[in-house]
């Protein structure tokens, strides 16, 4: 039905008032983002301008030796800049070739705080739902192995294991990265051990796994590979209980940021300290000893093919590069210490000294 005659003017004076609001509020928003451009680039500047002055300040202060007050003065400042809403406005660290291999050429960089948290909180989420199935699938596979499966672990399941291990370990991989580019402190090692570890599974999809009267000597590899991944979700387990409430803690003294995470080595306070560092240098040795009984079974010809061999090899690097980062963390950790205790003491002896002037 046509409208009339009397109608048609006040629906094409409709039309053309929207179409004049439209392009009104496309100028609006072109100046407005125009403006908060050059906003945010004035910003950018101030902020990469105070956080180079706090840098050469806080090296000309190290070398002077007598200054861990106005040291502390100028961590508070950097802890401010880092952790506050100008953190935003921070040069981003490299994508790096992994997240544009699989992300491509995008910025993964948050500008809101509760967006990086929130990826932060995600990634937390992950670890805590994987751990416990990182500990039960590997067992799972390994008493069915022994209690349905007459000693002989068929194919399909242990593929589809290592099929999860591979997309498990590839979105840690993507997610640590992400994290990275938005603030975190993951040590690079952390990255390339995950690297290591989806290298691992992918490889281990290749192994054959064969079946027949002498099928337990045939899969050794797969079996030690499992016993393997069981020491992992121990280590998961492990860092999830005793590392998550203590970063919480040091992020609300002041100590960590916001977007900080737990890493493999990080420990808690002295009694969390003696009991999970231990078992970390104990799950280290048993990774290398794991590696080299693939080495020892390839070798033998128990269970042949270059998959033993090169996850052997992985196995080994894994577990000297984590013993080098736990190491070299529980010694900046007494440094951390000792220049806490130095600091005290200094104090101690200025207050005695104020007293006896008195």
């Amino acid at each position: 039905m046509s409208n009339s005659p009397g109608e048609s003017p006040s629906v094409d004076g409709d039309v053309s008032r929207l179409v004049e609001e439209a392009k009104e509020l496309q100028e609006t928003a072109s100046s407005l983002i125009s403006r908060t451009s050059l906003e945010e680039d004035a910003l950018r500047q101030r902020v990469a301008s105070l956080e180079s002055r706090i840098k050469s300040l806080r090296s000309s202060l190290r070398s002077s030796g007598n200054s861990d007050k106005l040291e502390e003065e100028l961590v508070r400042a950097r802890y401010i800049l880092s952790e506050g809403d100008a953190a935003t406005f921070l040069p981003s660290k490299s994508h790096g070739r992994f997240l544009r291999m699989f992300l491509g050429p995008i910025n993964v960089r948050a500008n809101r705080k509760d967006v990086k948290l929130k990826v932060k909180e995600e990634y937390n989420n992950v670890r805590d739902r994987t751990a416990l199935l990182f500990l039960c699938l590997p067992s799972l596979l390994l008493m069915l192995r022994s209690w349905i499966w007459g000693g002989c672990l068929p194919a399909l399941p242990v593929q589809l294991y290592q099929a999860w291990l591979l997309y498990l370990y590839t979105g840690l991989a993507l997610r640590e990265n992400i994290l990275r580019v938005n603030g975190s402190d993951i040590r690079p090692w952390w990255i390339k051990h995950h690297y290591c570890a989806m290298a691992m599974a992918l490889i281990s999809l290749t192994w054959g796994i064969e079946r027949g009267h002498d099928c337990a000597q045939k899969q050794r590899g797969v079996q030690l590979f499992l016993k393997w991944a069981i020491m992992q979700g121990v280590a998961m387990m492990l860092q999830n209980r005793y590392q998550r409430q203590r970063l919480y803690t040091r992020i609300a003294l002041g100590k960590a940021r916001r977007m900080d995470v737990v890493w493999g080595e990080t420990a808690g306070v002295e009694g969390q300290l003696l009991l999970l560092c231990p078992i970390l240098f104990v799950l280290q040795g048993f990774e290398a000893y794991v590696g080299l009984l693939l080495l020892k079974t390839a070798l033998a010809g128990s269970s042949s093919g270059w998959q033993v061999i090169t996850c052997g090899i992985l196995l080994i690097i894994m577990a000297a590069g984590n013993f080098v980062n736990t190491v070299q963390t529980l010694v900046t950790k007494s440094r951390v210490k000792a220049k806490i205790r130095k600091g005290k003491s200094r104090q101690e002896l200025n207050q005695a000294s104020d007293d006896k002037s008195l």
